[in-house]
């Protein structure tokens, strides 16, 4: 199947990652929001995205200008009608997942693979509301998307051998490398990673250490880009603990259980680098500030 046209359905963090991804390596892409608003701040973030890229030397000018041009942004979600391959990065719950697969499968053609970039969430599960099981797949792409390098493709029951290599040579494409995985609650980096963040904020909870020694531990211990509190700003503290919480739910293993201290974060607000302050605090270009951290 020739795929020339993504299409992207979700203007969060995840959603806009892949979309600036895909139009980088020359492919066009239809992003789809739930508002004007929505969309208006989806180009911001991206449009700020590509200035940090040509402030390193990444990218110039030009290219910035023509990655833009490559992504069209709709809130009419029968325009997923012209897209060869679509992939949804909306934070829901099943039911609404399915809902969205189910008025997907109706809009796209009948040859076009579904893809979630859910963590969490079963792929099986999803597929079961279209009529096209074979062609659903979970497409796990991680933060931040533009940089990372490994995606997660995930086999639901009925996800066919002809889907996943299709997927898989779709990321071959994007300069990623796919790692295949059996649908299992967290798959492979979520499983790993809540445990890590959730010990963390247990560390910073009890005053052993502030949040900026915990991080510089890990990070220089363990060869860690960033550390996990960090690491935490960054997907989005709403975002980790909704991943916590179904890990929870599915597992009943008090390693998933959410800290307090981060379901305290959520509920003032401070969800990490899209607010401004999470653990750490942050600049509008989302870079963290100097003794930033919260102590909390």
């Amino acid at each position: 199947m020739s795929v020339r046209t993504w299409g992207v359905v979700g203007t969060g963090p995840n959603g806009r990652g892949i979309a600036q991804l895909v139009a980088t390596k020359g492919l066009e892409v239809i992003l789809v929001g739930q508002t004007d608003e929505d969309l208006a701040q989806a180009r911001r973030q991206i449009e700020l995205s590509l200035q940090h890229e040509i402030e390193r030397w990444a990218l110039t000018e030009s290219e910035k200008r023509a990655i833009l041009s490559r992504i069209s942004m709709t809130t009419d979600m029968t325009e997923m009608a012209k897209a060869d391959f679509v992939v949804t990065a909306r934070i829901g719950d099943i039911k609404e997942d399915q809902e969205l697969l189910r008025t997907l499968d109706q809009i796209c053609r009948g040859e076009v693979i579904l893809a979630s970039n859910t963590s969490t969430l079963s792929i099986t599960e999803m597929a079961s509301a279209t009529n096209r099981p074979d062609r659903v797949i979970g497409c796990h792409f991680l933060q931040p998307i533009p940089r990372t390098k490994v995606v997660q493709v995930v086999r639901g029951l009925k996800t066919s051998d002809e889907t996943v290599a299709e997927v898989m040579a779709l990321v071959e494409r994007l300069d990623r490398t796919g790692v295949e995985v059996y649908e299992s609650p967290g798959y492979i980096t979520t499983r790993l990673i809540i445990p890590l963040i959730n010990e963390a904020c247990q560390l910073l909870l009890e005053g052993v250490a502030s949040a900026e020694d915990i991080d510089t531990a890990m990070r220089l211990g363990f060869e860690m880009p960033r550390g996990p509190l960090e690491i935490a700003d960054r997907i989005g503290l709403d975002t980790v603990l909704v991943m916590a919480e179904r890990l929870w739910r599915e597992y009943g293993d008090m390693k998933y259980r959410p800290a307090p201290n981060l379901k305290k974060l959520v509920r003032a607000g401070h969800l990490g680098v899209e607010t401004g302050e999470g653990f750490f605090k942050y600049d509008a270009d989302g870079d963290r500030i100097k003794n930033g951290g919260t102590g909390r």
